[in-house]
């Protein structure tokens, strides 16, 4: 498999010889299994996947190239074991996913067996592959946001004054599995009025009321990859506020994706926009990063923010999501999921922004 071959060529970068695979979306990025529990252990000349009774046809199934295990108990009771069958002695283990208990475990467990074998914490080892898109993972992709545009399409005449954020919310959400989204990538936030100026609001039994900001942010998800789209709308008269603040996150917003292209850091893409917002008087009002990557996980590499020194490559999916927050007004967050194709980006959802619901219609 190319996944497989692309992860034993950073091995010497890490300083092993093999690794063990134990999160959900790494595991199936690598082996296509999609169960949610099991391990992929990988030297430079087999892959072995193990699984308890519950997976073991379904792993065979999905991974019919690779040998399945069928393990009983705990790591203790076979890791020893199979590392010594496969020839490795420095094993590499995800450090962003390993708990404590199972990184201790592993480490007894093994060098019991053998003095020197050595267990290496690594950070973001397959997350970085993970961040360039093959095809077959942007159709996904593509399908997921053509999933929220309708979706979004469908709600926005639905959005009146009066209607609460929690039932708002149940109407996104039985909406978008009616259009063929899998489970959600996350919770969905709709905040309005005061509750829009937190940017990871929770839906409330609040009611919406008219001339106020109400944020939607929602994503969907085909075939295990995600989107992610956030709209600020207001129901009603807008007032001068709204104006001002929607207006510096739309042209902050439809600037970043004008001019970030192939080969930035992504802390520069992150400064395109912070610089608008600051000269807008509201710099201290954005304080999040410009955006995340998406695929199997709703955020992973790379990461955009002031201090990301990661580079944004051909075919690497992200969003791109500024937003000004006022605590006792409300705030407007705009978000797309976005890639990079032929060095510039590519709005992958592409839902209106006009920001006016009037009687439940864009105004």
């Amino acid at each position: 498999m190319n996944r497989l071959s692309s992860l034993r060529d950073t091995f010497a970068s890490y300083g092993i010889d093999g690794a063990l695979i134990g999160s959900d979306s790494n595991r199936r990025y690598l082996s296509g299994f999609v169960g949610s529990a099991g391990w992929l252990v990988i030297s430079n000349e087999r892959v072995s996947l193990a699984v308890d009774f519950r997976y073991v046809e379904q792993a065979r199934q999905q991974a019919p190239d690779l040998e399945v295990l069928y393990i009983k108990g705990d790591i203790s009771n076979w890791l020893a074991g199979l590392v010594a069958g496969m020839g490795i002695v420095k094993l590499g283990v995800e450090s962003d996913h390993l708990s404590l208990t199972t990184y201790h475990s592993v480490c007894r467990t093994a060098q019991s067996a053998n003095d020197s074998f050595q267990v290496i914490p690594v950070r973001g080892m397959v997350e970085k592959l993970r961040a360039v898109k093959d095809a077959e993972e942007l159709t996904d992709i593509k399908k997921a946001c053509a999933i929220a545009d309708r979706s979004l399409e469908k709600i926005v005449p639905t959005i009146t004054a009066g209607l609460t954020e929690k039932q708002l919310a149940w109407q996104i959400e039985s909406c978008i599995r009616q259009e063929g989204s899998e489970t959600l990538p996350f919770e969905i936030i709709v905040a309005s009025g005061l509750n829009s100026a937190l940017p990871h609001a929770r839906p409330t039994d609040r009611a919406i009321e008219e001339g106020e900001p109400i944020t939607i942010d929602f994503g969907a998800r085909h075939n295990g990859y995600c989107c992610d789209i956030t709209r600020t709308y207001v129901v009603g008269k807008m007032d001068d506020q709204f104006n001002r603040v929607y207006n510096t996150v739309l042209g902050a917003q439809t600037t970043a994706i004008a001019l970030i292209k192939d080969g930035m850091s992504a802390g520069t893409a992150d400064k395109l926009v912070r610089d608008i917002i600051d000269r807008a008087g509201y710099g201290e009002c954005f304080g999040h990063g410009l955006g995340h990557g998406i695929g199997l996980d709703a955020h992973e590499w790379p990461r955009l923010g002031p201090s990301a020194d990661d580079i944004l490559l051909e075919k690497m999916v992200f969003t791109v999501e500024p937003g000004i927050y006022l605590p006792g007004w409300g705030g407007v967050r705009i978000e797309d999921t976005v890639t990079i194709y032929g060095g510039k980006v590519l709005a992958l959802t592409t839902a209106g922004k006009k920001s006016r619901l009037n009687g439940g219609l864009i105004a």
